[in-house]
């Protein structure tokens, strides 16, 4: 029985390679009201930034040194996150992340976790921050 080849074109949803090859969102923010990094297994890491405005989030950006598919979960967080409240951020699971994207190898899920982590970690910056708002100009 002869294997079928892989066609990256072909055989990646459209989200998949919009979210993996855009980088409109990729940039790094100096005054972020919240802020997440994490690292994942494979070295990769992500920076997630988010700007708030009451309490909605109004922009989000993110910075990464990995490869597509940490883009493409980086840049998939970036665009679920954007214009929603800070409580429904918190339910941006890994399985969102991969769900969107339809054609996220199984093998690259830590990347989705990877990038679902780097939002919690930033919300949970943003809430240190909005209760001590004197920190962010030490940032």
């Amino acid at each position: 029985m002869e294997k079928t080849k892989f066609d990256f074109w072909k055989d990646h949803s459209h989200q998949f390679l919009e979210m993996a090859l855009g980088h409109e969102k990729n940039e790094r923010l100096e005054k972020a009201d919240g802020y997440g990094k994490r690292t994942g297994v494979c070295g990769d890491s992500i920076e997630i930034y988010l700007s708030v405005v009451g309490d909605r989030i109004e922009s989000v950006s993110y910075y990464t040194d990995g490869c597509l598919h940490t883009n493409a979960c980086a840049n998939t967080i970036a665009r679920m996150a954007e214009n929603i409240s800070i409580k429904q951020a918190w339910d941006i699971s890994p399985e969102a992340v991969a769900d969107y994207l339809k054609t996220l190898p199984a093998a690259e899920f830590h990347c989705a976790e990877m990038a679902a982590g780097a939002l919690q970690r930033a919300l949970v910056n943003l809430g240190e921050m909005q209760r001590s708002s004197w920190k962010k100009l030490y940032r």
